[in-house]
């Protein structure tokens, strides 16, 4: 069985970060494939990773409504192939799986670039299938969701087990983490557990109004991540976050929220 585990929160809020944490300790403390999705139009993951980017889904996509247009012209596309007699679907999935980026333990595929003017119904569907079918051979999918929640639904149709929200220690932060839980309600798949984890708090410690505030969100709080300005020299040097040592703080803490729930 896949186990599933999505990422979401505002913008800023270290998401990726936590991510790249995630897949640290699956690949270290976990038997079994990993495959990331970087759902973020930004596509950053790949960075904190350590791993090439080529091409991502969106330039997937985008090139195959040309090769629709393409073969509209030819009198193709009505019977379902494009130039050369390739479905549509084959060719999808051969274009996917082309984009992987693979590391030693973990392969990543990133959405990239929202929809442009048209109509996506039809390639986003098949898009999906392909996606939801190569997952299936991970025994983990890690996806880095986009601020909100609202395109979870149009990466996959498989059943999250663990939605991991994360904020900062702010108002606003939990504010905007519990619009974002509330989604989990209204999408077309099943989140079967969700949890909270507030990020980059300084000195581990929880403000007495932040901690009451808490208490009110209806989502339980999973761990807090300590802030550290290690991650400040890693981003600046260039040097993906995956090679930060087990002896981080950050790492312990999110290794730690991930011990919790899966074992």
């Amino acid at each position: 069985m896949t186990i599933t585990i999505a990422l979401a929160g505002k913008g800023g809020v270290g998401k990726t970060t936590v991510a790249a944490m995630v897949i640290k300790y699956l690949a270290q403390s976990q038997s079994g494939s990993i495959l990331a999705i970087d759902a973020d139009p930004s596509s950053n993951l790949n960075l904190v990773l350590g791993l090439e980017l080529d091409w991502t889904v969106g330039d997937i996509r985008e090139d195959m409504l040309e090769q629709v247009k393409t073969s509209l012209v030819q009198g193709g596309a009505a019977m379902g192939n494009l130039p050369g007699g390739i479905s549509k679907r084959d060719y999808l999935e051969y274009q996917v799986r082309s984009s992987l980026a693979e590391g030693a333990r973990f392969d990543l595929i990133a959405m990239g670039r929202g929809e442009g003017p048209g109509c996506y119904c039809a390639v986003n569907h098949n898009l999906r299938e392909v996606i939801d079918s190569l997952s299936r051979h991970y025994a983990y999918v890690v996806i880095d969701n986009e601020a909100g929640m609202e395109h979870l639904s149009r990466r996959t149709t498989r059943d999250v087990q663990h939605l991991l929200v994360v904020s900062d220690p702010t108002q606003r932060g939990l504010v905007a983490a519990q619009r974002i839980a509330e989604l989990r309600n209204e999408l077309e798949i099943n989140v079967e557990q969700a949890y909270l984890i507030l990020n980059r708090v300084a000195g581990g410690a929880l403000h007495p109004d932040l901690s009451a505030s808490l208490d009110r969100l209806g989502l339980p709080l999973l761990g807090v991540i300590p802030a550290d300005d290690e991650l400040s020299t890693f981003e600046f040097s260039g040097r993906p976050l995956i090679e930060l040592g087990d002896e981080s703080p950050v790492y312990q803490a999110v290794a730690a929220m991930m011990a919790k729930i899966l074992n």
